[in-house]
């Protein structure tokens, strides 16, 4: 982020508090960020706590005017390939609403994103041929920018999604 003169959002795909703020940080912050997506694990340590979690969460997006949060199943969610595939499109200029078209799907209509044809419906909304996105998410380059991105957020402080990372390089995250 060194030189950087423009915020950086940091999203996992799998995260449903990712997905509040999505929907909100180009309109808090008054400019688009980078949107980067990273893998960050969402692990909890029992049931309970997903309960929590999810009450949390689904109270946020009532605060927010969201519609109410349709949660996918399994949840959460393996987000490998939809990552690869957020990096893939981050690559061709089309991040940003790739990356709301993916959550949406995961959040709004509660569909798996580790189902390879929900990722492919958010690409479509975003006018990507699905051979196009299968193979710019299987290449090796894109995993390797994807693992770079991830320590590149770590390495600025990072240490949860979602997450800014100013142009002074302040790091703004949201809690759990």
């Amino acid at each position: 982020m060194a030189g950087s003169s423009t915020a950086r959002f940091y999203f996992d795909l799998a995260s449903p508090q990712a997905y509040l703020a999505a929907e909100r940080v180009n309109h808090v912050l008054g400019e688009v960020p980078e949107w980067v997506p990273v893998r960050f694990d969402l692990s909890f340590r029992c049931a309970e706590e997903i309960e929590s979690y999810r009450e949390d969460v689904e109270r946020a997006a009532r605060a927010q005017e969201l519609q109410p949060i349709v949660w996918p199943d399994p949840f959460p969610a393996d987000s490998e390939f939809a990552m690869l595939a957020a990096t893939y499109m981050k690559q061709i200029g089309r991040a940003v609403a790739f990356s709301l078209a993916a959550f949406r799907q995961a959040f709004a209509a509660g569909r798996d994103l580790s189902q390879r044809d929900n990722v492919l419906i958010a690409a479509a909304a975003c006018e990507t041929h699905p051979l196009a996105l299968i193979k710019g998410a299987e290449l090796r380059g894109t995993r390797a920018r994807l693992d770079a991105a991830t320590a590149e957020a770590r390495a600025a402080g990072v240490r949860d999604v979602p997450a800014v990372v100013t142009a002074a390089g302040e790091v703004i995250e949201v809690p759990r």
